[in-house]
């Protein structure tokens, strides 16, 4: 539960700091995101992690979008869900995307586990957009269960990002 607190904090420091920062993206660029990382880092169960997210280009309030996404570890454990994020240029090329979502989980035995199906993550990630819009970036989540459960073990988890505008791949 300290690691959500920590987590969130980050998140609201970094978009108190963006909001002087000027709007971007306003072109609505859809992304397809792949993610390959490390689960649960600093445990005994760590696995790798990989990832698939569509993340919405449409600018809402205090431009924030919406975003989808499913990973699955090298130990067969799944989290499929969605939430909102901000994407935040916080200097020429160089976008900070804090976001938040909530989803459904399912050991695949070999994890940890993380003692129920609804599975809340947080996240901050940093990224360098390219000339053609697409974008590299590195991410530090953590997924837990708010105290739905017995317990709220929670893991984190580092990914690489590579972003691709969707509108470019067709």
């Amino acid at each position: 539960m300290k690691n959500i607190f920590l987590m969130s904090a980050l998140a609201l420091l970094v978009m108190g700091y963006t909001t002087q920062a000027q709007a971007q993206d306003a072109d609505g660029t859809d992304f397809l995101s792949l993610g390959v990382g490390y689960y649960d880092i600093g445990d005994d169960d760590g696995a790798a992690d990989f990832r698939l997210e569509y993340r919405d280009g449409h600018n809402y309030f205090w431009n924030i979008k919406p975003w989808v996404g499913a990973e699955v570890t090298s130990d067969a454990s799944i989290w499929v869900g969605a939430g909102v994020l901000g994407d935040w240029e916080i200097s020429p090329q160089v976008y900070v995307i804090p976001s938040f979502g909530a989803g459904f989980y399912e050991d695949g035995g070999s994890d940890k586990d993380l003692d129920y199906f609804i599975e809340f993550r947080s996240q901050i990630e940093l990224a360098y957009e390219f000339q053609n819009q697409q974008r590299l970036g590195v991410a530090f989540g953590h997924i837990s269960n708010a105290s739905l459960g017995d317990r709220n073990p929670g893991t984190e988890i580092l990914n690489l990002y590579y972003h691709v505008p969707v509108d470019g791949l067709f």
